[in-house]
């Protein structure tokens, strides 16, 4: 099966989410990834190990940041290691890491030091702040860099009297990675009119403010950004969520008010409230939001979540609900649209890149890479002799 990225060479010498996302996605449209990783192991391998993590017999981290990757254990930090890297970086079409500037240049693998060896490369890098100013050098995970530091954490909670909300693992990493992405590509496209590479880059604080990119233009120009509100004191009751008979949460988004108050108060039953005085209008409705809140709380206690769903369904209304993690498992929806695809020769599902080409088809998922399982692979391929990989590997240079 042949793919949009076929014959794209790319290394992944990078670790935890964002930047590892970057290059899954150009895997799942058919480029070769070689995942580097130091002899002990990316750390990242041992995050779902980690106190307070799901615990599970499979390494669920891992498997969605590094499906469909070839495994090389390199020890980067030997002039040994660093003479494989070059010669891999002289062929290949993308480079991406999230190593700070100062570790990549220790390291040997800035884009000073990588670009001369290869006038086409693409040289992704992805930070917690930036490539400048004084924070540059500075790590940062999504919990910080893109949750905390955007105002989301800040914004993000039931209302002001409650302590900021936590964000959950790879939150902020995953539509990070979806940058970082965009940037290769858009490098590879200018390469096609230029004949040379480039330094792309991302960072996490960015992608957290463009992601709360509307309430911070509306600070920026100059707007009074008001607390938020209790749910039982929300200045629209339309646009608000309520607890069903089951203890599962329906949110209603209906934002065409004028003409589907009436189809709304039909679907629950409740005709007489569009000839309410209290209601008869959008703005007086709006005045009396309180007093429809209390009025549709106890509505929609009256029936489960899915009799709901079928009800607003049939009648065209914008809701959604609050989905749970077990309901991924049941949701068809999600598997017909291939956000949920099974892993090759595997019944075991994982989560797809969210991007789509019609007509041409996702490389399938293979499971990641056991620590150096292609090492020996790699090197053969970039014209090491079976006696020179056995030097290496005594060495401690490839795991």
């Amino acid at each position: 099966m042949s793919g949009v990225f076929d014959g794209l060479k790319v290394i992944d010498c990078a670790s935890f989410i964002a930047a590892p996302a970057a290059a899954t996605v150009l895997s799942d449209f058919g480029a070769d990834v070689i995942k580097i990783e130091p002899p002990a192991g990316d750390p990242y391998r041992y995050y779902a190990d980690a106190p307070g993590q799901p615990k599970s017999p499979h390494n669920y981290a891992w498997m969605l940041a590094n499906r469909n990757k070839q495994g090389l254990a390199l020890d980067l930090a030997v002039p040994e290691g660093r003479a494989v890297l070059e010669r891999l970086v002289a062929d290949v079409d993308v480079f991406i890491t999230n190593y700070p500037p100062p570790v990549r240049r220790r390291l040997g693998i800035s884009y000073e030091q990588l670009a001369p060896l290869n006038d086409r490369l693409i040289y992704a890098s992805f930070t917690g702040y930036g490539e400048i100013g004084p924070e540059a050098d500075k790590p940062g995970f999504d919990s910080n860099a893109w949750w905390a530091r955007s105002g989301l954490m800040d914004l993000v909670r039931p209302h002001r009297g409650l302590p900021p909300a936590r964000s959950v693992p790879g939150m902020g990493d995953h539509p990070s990675g979806m940058a970082l992405y965009g940037a290769i590509v858009t490098a590879l496209y200018q390469r096609t009119h230029t004949g040379r590479g480039a330094h792309v880059s991302s960072h996490l604080m960015a992608n957290g403010l463009w992601s709360n990119g509307v309430m911070a233009q509306a600070k920026l120009c100059g707007a009074s950004i008001s607390e938020r509100p209790p749910r039982d004191q929300v200045p629209n009751a339309l646009s608000n969520h309520y607890r069903c008979r089951d203890g599962r949460w329906l949110i209603l988004s209906i934002l065409r008010e004028d003409r589907q108050w009436s189809v709304f108060a039909k679907c629950i039953g409740r005709d007489d409230l569009v000839a309410d005085p209290r209601f008869a209008a959008t703005p007086i409705r709006h005045a009396s939001a309180r007093e429809l809140i209390e009025i549709l709380d106890a509505v929609f206690a009256e029936k489960d979540l899915a009799e709901w769903r079928s009800i607003f369904d049939a009648a065209g209304l914008t809701f959604g609900f609050t989905a749970t993690l077990d309901d991924l498992m049941r949701d068809e929806q999600m598997r017909l649209t291939g956000t949920l695809v099974p892993f090759e020769n595997d019944t075991m599902l994982t989560v797809d890149s969210p991007l789509a080409i019609k007509g041409v088809d996702k490389v399938p998922p293979r499971h990641p890479p056991s620590l150096g399982e292609h090492s020996d692979e790699v090197l053969r391929a970039i014209g090491y002799a079976a006696d020179e990989i056995e030097r290496l590997r005594a060495a401690g240079v490839v795991g």
